[in-house]
């Protein structure tokens, strides 16, 4: 085991009804002037902004709503957000609702927080975060894991751009998990959340360190037995969405997944992540989808380095014999749950060969390669997408 570091501040308060906890948490992290970021009219129409919005006035709390989130975070509604926050003279940035609205307060509270830096300098890699906003949030939906983790991604829609930021400033202070809020979530946004923490929770278990024979043990255990409880209580959710039991592992496990604790004591690889971000940069595609569209190629393309690993994740995971085995039953799970498996189910159909060979620079730009269990050049990076074009 390598060597690492775990630090997960958030308080998480779970369990139904614990949004009627929100102004009390709010005034615990010192809250006094919110600014409430959420999406596109999914908490309105559900009643459960008002509701918040009813608590805060309750306690005498300030808030200024912004709303308008949109799947792959726009760097435009970030900016609108820090400059809303700094004319309101907000102290806490609370997000209602899932990823996207979540790593969109993360941005804003690092830019009210640091008004002299852009926050697209952040994502760039040209600053650093030193000390942000608190971040308080209410999630509706089990998929992202940023409610608990330490990453966020925005994109820039101006350059077909989409990037993410580690660092601890993005924790959230607080977080109310109540699976109820899920119940009403279409069935296409739940299967999407079902691959995205499957894939959170993959990119932890095929790295660098288990090709040297470096082994993590209980960190295996832990990845393996959520990845079999997300598969289970994934199609529990999709058949009864108000089932409260299979709702609660399903949120449950998107937070533990992302927390890092499925990884710990290896590096990440993410690779399928960065290959991904082409794809919703540029198609605005969903994020669980796209990383279900191209899982499958990249696994066939990078099976050779580490077949062995390969056959355990087959046998854990899916009772399976052989590592090809494994990879055609993640297959017909991911098309089980409605869940695109190659660039066509993904809705954009075959590209070309010279988009493909310009997303492949785009991703492995500046000659740096991508991933860990197989470091993949610009080559490497072709070839999984030519995979996946079909």
């Amino acid at each position: 085991m390598q060597a690492f570091t775990f630090h997960v501040p958030t308080e998480i308060v779970f369990g139904a009804g614990t949004e009627e906890k929100c102004a009390d948490l709010v005034k615990k992290y010192k809250g006094t002037r919110v600014l409430l970021v959420y999406g596109e009219g999914s908490v309105v129409k559900s009643g459960l902004l008002d509701k918040i919005t009813g608590q805060l006035d309750a306690s005498g709390i300030a808030y200024l709503k912004h709303g308008g989130a949109t799947p792959n975070p726009h760097l435009s509604f970030a900016r609108a957000g820090v400059k809303a926050a700094l004319e309101f003279g907000a102290d806490l940035v609370l997000a209602i609702g899932g990823g996207s609205a979540i790593d969109a307060a993360k941005a804003i509270a690092h830019g009210t927080k640091n008004p002299d830096t852009d926050i697209w300098q952040y994502w760039l890699g040209k600053a650093t975060v030193e000390d942000s906003l608190p971040i308080g949030v209410i999630l509706t939906i089990s998929a992202a894991g940023s409610e608990t983790s330490n990453s966020a991604v925005l994109t820039d829609t101006d350059n077909d751009d989409k990037r993410g930021i580690n660092t601890d400033f993005n924790r959230p202070r607080f977080a109310i998990m109540n699976p109820e809020l899920c119940y009403s979530l279409p069935k296409y946004q739940i299967a999407c959340g079902i691959a995205d923490i499957m894939m959170h929770t993959m990119e932890r278990y095929f790295t660098a360190e288990c090709n040297k024979g470096i082994e993590c043990e209980l960190t295996d255990e832990i990845a393996e037995g959520l990845l079999r409880v997300v598969i289970k209580n994934g199609l529990l959710v999709l058949k009864d969405p108000t089932n409260y039991h299979a709702q609660a592992e399903l949120m449950w496990c998107g937070s533990v997944s992302h927390t890092s604790m499925t990884g710990l004591g290896r590096t990440m690889d993410f690779s399928v992540h960065r290959l991904c971000h082409q794809l919703s940069g540029r198609f605005n595609t969903t994020h669980g989808a796209s990383l279900a569209a191209t899982w499958a190629s990249w696994a066939k393309y990078t099976l050779p380095v580490n077949p062995a690993r390969f056959a355990r994740y087959a046998d854990k995971i899916w009772g399976a014999k052989t590592a090809e085995e494994g990879i055609n039953k993640t297959v017909e799970y991911f098309k089980s749950i409605g869940m695109p498996t190659t660039f066509t189910e993904l809705g954009i159909g075959i590209l070309s060969d010279d988009l493909l060979k310009e997303m492949a620079n785009s991703c492995g730009s500046g000659g740096r390669a991508v991933g860990t269990f197989k470091p993949l050049d610009v080559n490497d990076i072709y070839e999984i997408y030519k995979l996946a074009n079909v």
